[in-house]
């Protein structure tokens, strides 16, 4: 496992309520995976403006460590697939990990609103998945790109950090999918996938929020498990 020269904040010892943590540090892969098994992840913090909720690209201001509270989880059996969405898994083709950068940039397309993905995210995810923490799923359609997304898995959690579609549906076939692939691990029932921030859209598939607390004692068990992928 890499190693961290920091000590990062203790979501134990947050206040109620209190998302950013901490800011500092860097995306080094031993800082990284330290955060996610402690219950944190990174994203960027306007240093005039450290509100709770995630911040934009274009004022990425301090590398902030978050712990929302409540935090997002998407229980792998409460996955909500509509007929449509069902159809749209027949007609694209689903990979996993053959285009990790590639998958990044999209997440990172500028064009997009609310986006954080800057180019120093992008190295050091793209430094994570050539160790192996870090993966991907792809969705084509004729073999074009069309969709996907990428997340950090430290044993059994995988903590989702962003998608994207340029077909309708293209997403959420990839959510699909990986939802797919953690049932299949042993222990899928003590298997933990984050989402960061419940929204509306991930609520409709759904993701629901839970307290920090209870996010905390269920990472605690998904630790202990092997990856899945």
């Amino acid at each position: 496992m890499p190693h961290s020269r920091w000590v990062l904040p203790d979501p134990l010892r947050a206040e109620p309520g209190q998302d950013l943590l901490g800011v500092g540090a860097d995306l080094a892969p031993g800082t990284l995976v330290a955060a996610y098994r402690a219950g944190l992840f990174p994203m960027g913090v306007d240093a005039a403006d450290p509100e709770p909720g995630p911040p934009s690209a274009e004022r990425p201001g301090l590398l902030g460590w978050w712990s929302p509270d409540p935090r997002g989880v998407l229980p792998l059996w409460g996955l909500r697939v509509s007929r449509s969405l069902a159809r749209s898994c027949r007609r694209f083709e689903v990979t996993v990990d053959t285009q990790f950068d590639a998958v990044v940039a999209g997440c990172a397309d500028p064009a997009r609103d609310h986006g954080w993905i800057t180019p120093q995210f992008a190295v050091a995810y793209a430094d994570l998945h050539a160790r192996g923490w870090a993966h991907s799923i792809e969705v084509r359609d004729g073999g074009e790109l069309v969709g996907g997304l990428y997340g950090v898995e430290v044993g059994g959690l995988f903590a989702g950090e962003s998608m994207f579609h340029r077909r309708r549906d293209a997403s959420k076939v990839a959510l699909v999918a990986l939802v797919e692939v953690l049932r299949a691990a042993p222990a899928p029932a003590d298997r933990l996938l984050d989402v960061q921030w419940l929204t509306d859209h991930l609520a409709t598939l759904g993701a629901v929020a839970v307290p920090r607390a209870e996010y905390l004692r269920r990472l605690s068990r998904a630790l202990t498990l092997p990856p899945a992928f």
